[in-house]
């Protein structure tokens, strides 16, 4: 099959999103399928990636907030390139123009809309959580959703990409037609990548001796990742306890975290690291991943901590609690820094060797993300094939 992937969320610089297309483009590949990404760019190009698969990039306005994205504005361009790809299933996962523009778009494909995020908990549910309920926000947020779902019957199937999102669309009344959990590309985050001396290292230039408790935070720094709580909750729990935060990552609240931890002895700020194995093993030489996104749909940071033998500490809603292992994470109230530091307590309070053990169980269940592209790729054939008997009967 031919999948086409409309996707405004793209962008060579970007986090999750990028993360997970370029691997499902090889691993279509290997099982005999094409993905063909078109994305918005600050010029027009096409670049083929090795093994199979390539990204138009259309020339397109900046995202005003965040340069590293891009907006599709006409959809002359976009839909021209869609006769002329005539693929057999194309998908799309911006709720903004580019919905329409695939809904509208008249072709043979079948029409998939892909919830990758919640914006509802990502803006609206944190924009006004000291004013309102969570439910009197959900209620005078109900104009997305009816939005939504006024786009979203222009679709021959709406696909989510884990149980999270799934339950929290449905509570509004949208309509979900099958989730699809992510996974991750296993071979890459593995336990045996630990390495005490880096581990040592780290601790060293969070100035805490061998003892101390190792937090690794990764991602954008962005408000919905909420890195200012996890700092608060990080020293309030470090005002008793040997505890220590390496975070890695950039973006538009930089600034902001650089400010707040100034003179922080124990929190270092990192820039992002893309080399996939140097990352890998500095996820399996911390002591445990902190979170701090409940908006977070799937979790697939999580899921690469995981596989690589780290404990949890997450919100208790999110894509996150979804995934955490029990017996290897902590969970604690979301969006409240007092819990959480109670949660990196408990945390450090554990016996390490069960924990680790605990933790090592945890890593051989994780997800692979050729599991998830085989189910997606099953299902999307189902429904190619479903809809070509439609046509022939008409």
């Amino acid at each position: 099959m031919r999948v086409v992937d409309v996707n405004e969320l793209y962008s060579p610089t970007g986090g999750g999103v990028r993360t997970y297309i370029d691997r499902k483009m090889g691993l279509m590949a290997d099982l005999g399928h094409e993905l063909i990404v078109i994305a918005p760019g600050p010029d027009e190009r096409m670049e083929e990636r090795p093994g199979g698969g390539r990204i138009h990039y259309l020339k397109s306005p900046p995202l005003p907030f965040d340069k590293n994205y891009g907006l599709f504005w006409d959809a002359e361009p976009v839909t021209a390139l869609l006769d002329s790809l005539d693929p057999d299933v194309v998908e799309c996962c911006s709720p903004w123009k580019p919905a329409w523009i695939v809904g509208d778009w008249q072709g043979r494909a079948v029409k998939s809309y892909f919830m990758h995020n919640d914006n509802m908990a990502a803006y609206a549910q944190r924009w006004f959580e000291g004013v309102a309920s969570h439910e009197r926000i959900e209620r005078a947020f109900g104009w997305y959703t009816r939005y939504q779902a006024r786009f979203l019957d222009k679709y021959d199937c709406v696909v989510t990409n884990g149980p999270a999102l799934e339950k929290r669309l449905r509570a509004r009344g949208l309509r979900i037609d099958a989730a699809m959990p992510l996974g991750i590309e296993r071979r890459h985050f593995s336990p045996d990548f630990r390495d005490e001396a880096l581990r040592r290292a780290l601790l060293e230039q969070c100035e805490l001796p061998e003892d101390g408790l190792l937090l690794l935070g990764l991602g954008r720094h962005h408000p919905e990742k909420r890195w200012t709580m996890i700092v608060d909750a990080v020293e309030r729990a470090g005002a008793s306890l040997p505890v220590g935060l390496v975070l890695l990552g950039q973006g538009i609240e930089t600034d902001r975290i650089e400010k707040r931890i100034a003179g922080s002895p124990h929190i270092r700020l990192f820039r992002p690291v893309y080399d996939r194995e140097r990352l890998a093993r500095i996820m399996a030489s911390a002591d445990a991943l902190i979170h701090g996104s409940e908006a977070e749909p799937f979790g697939l940071v999580a899921s690469e901590a995981m596989a690589s033998g780290l404990p949890l500490i997450a919100p208790d809603t999110g894509g996150c609690a979804e995934i955490a292992d029990p017996h290897s994470a902590e969970l604690y109230t979301a969006r409240d820094a007092a819990s959480c530091a109670a949660a990196i307590a408990r945390m450090h309070a554990r016996d390490p060797k069960l924990l680790r053990r605990a933790a090592l169980i945890a890593a051989t269940h994780v997800r692979s993300d050729r599991d998830h592209t085989v189910d997606l790729m099953a299902y999307y054939a189902a429904q190619a094939e479903a809809k070509r008997r439609t046509l022939t009967a008409a």
